[in-house]
């Protein structure tokens, strides 16, 4: 089927999977960090209390993704997805409401945004794309993520500069009316939703071994452990280097506009990762690609670690770009290959947790280190390190794995 057909015959439902992973910047660290000097001076933070706070919003949101995530195998994407923008738009406006003197009120606040923003809206997103498709699962979830990569090419740019004009509380409200107003666009588009395959008995696509594999059999099952650490990796430190943007610029000769300008070269890289995976996956199959997962996110902070002018600035970023692009496709579909899709909503959200872990941790680390004179540029050959270790871990795991696989796992065709 040419991209075009299936773009025609899919729109409502890649749309709605497109609208919600960039419903979903408002709760992503590239967007909440633009805000850090100023929440910072607000509540009176240093960077490690800033990313401690961070980090313990973030940790909830990770433990309760362990539960709703799950929501998804017994709830359609059209209740959801509402819910989770409606929840997003209320977390926006606890940030533009809240007292200077309520420092302690923070650690709600971010689980409201992380848990409906980069915790709920993204997981539905894939699991919806990841079920609905299957023959074409590569080429959907693709098109889906191009909603938080526009998210990310656009919102920065804009609310960069409205800090210069608008007080950056009255932005957090801008936030929530748009998050509001996405909930109708959202109904529409999910109005006649594609029968889910846990529901259509006859649809699934199994997993390792011919089975159907649940949460708990995932999680007891020595592959997923030797996942995690490439897991946690790229949320972990990818969200450290957009959470600590204000920081580089600091220490860096470059100023936060310039960085944030930079950020359609990442965007645009995005894109292409993105294609390029989807693209691959499709003929390839995750097995093959899954091992070399790490590979660019680990060239990217070496690159970045060396960076003292906005040209390496720009190299580095656009190698996470393209990191963060595969990152967007390969898992998702991973976990329908490997584990079958009957119990993907569950499965999914046992890595989604791990994933938000990585999230939290990435910060308060990084906050702590910076506190104690270590500068996030220094730490980042310790970040490429742990990359590195963390990709040969996962190829090992996953070519192990891929002799479990069926031979020939039955497909429903892309609609």
């Amino acid at each position: 089927m040419t991209l075009i057909r299936f773009l025609r015959d899919n729109a409502p439902f890649l749309a709605a999977g497109a609208l919600l992973s960039f419903g979903s910047s408002f709760g992503q660290t590239f967007f909440i960090s633009i805000f850090a000097g100023e929440i910072r001076a607000e509540f009176g933070l240093s960077h490690g209390a800033w990313g401690g706070i961070y980090t313990l919003g973030t940790t909830f949101s990770a433990l309760v993704m362990i539960w709703a995530g799950g929501l998804t195998d017994r709830f359609r994407a059209r209740r959801l997805g509402p819910a989770a923008m409606a929840l997003l738009a209320l977390g926006c406006l606890c940030m533009a409401v809240l007292p200077g003197s309520w420092g302690w009120a923070l650690v709600p606040v971010i689980f409201l945004l992380r848990f409906a923003g980069q915790g709920m809206m993204t997981h539905i997103s894939v699991v919806a794309m990841a079920r609905w498709f299957a023959a074409g699962r590569g080429k959907a979830l693709s098109i889906a993520s191009m909603g938080v990569a526009l998210g990310q090419a656009v919102l920065p740019v804009i609310f960069v500069a409205g800090l210069g004009l608008i007080d950056w509380r009255r932005l957090w409200v801008a936030a929530a009316a748009l998050s509001l107003m996405a909930v109708p666009l959202a109904l529409r588009l999910l109005r006649r939703e594609r029968t889910p395959q846990s529901i259509a008995q006859d649809s699934q696509s199994l997993g390792m071994e011919g089975r159907h594999w649940t949460r708990l059999g995932a999680v007891r099952h020595w592959l997923f452990w030797m996942l995690v650490p490439a897991l946690m990796g790229p949320p972990a430190w990818g969200t450290a280097l957009f959470f600590q943007q204000v920081h580089l610029a600091e220490v860096k000769p470059w100023s936060l506009g310039q960085w944030v300008a930079l950020m359609p070269v990442f965007t645009g890289m995005t894109i292409a990762g993105t294609f390029a995976a989807g693209a691959a996956l499709d003929r390839l199959g995750t097995a093959r690609l899954m091992p070399f997962l790490m590979l660019p996110w680990t060239l990217a902070f070496l690159v970045l670690s060396q960076a003292d002018g906005l040209g390496l600035a720009a190299l580095g970023l656009a190698v996470a770009g393209f990191g963060g692009g595969v990152q967007a496709v390969l898992p998702g579909a991973f976990w329908a290959e490997f584990y079958g899709t009957r119990h993907i909503g569950a499965i999914k959200s046992a890595a989604a947790a791990v994933m938000v872990l990585g999230t939290a941790i990435g910060p308060g680390v990084s906050g702590v280190l910076i506190d104690r004179g270590i500068d996030f540029p220094d730490q980042m050959f310790g970040i490429a390190a742990y990359l590195g270790l963390a990709g040969l871990l996962l190829a090992v795991g996953v070519r192990r794995a891929a002799r479990l696989l069926p031979s020939s796992e039955p497909l429903v065709r892309a609609a």
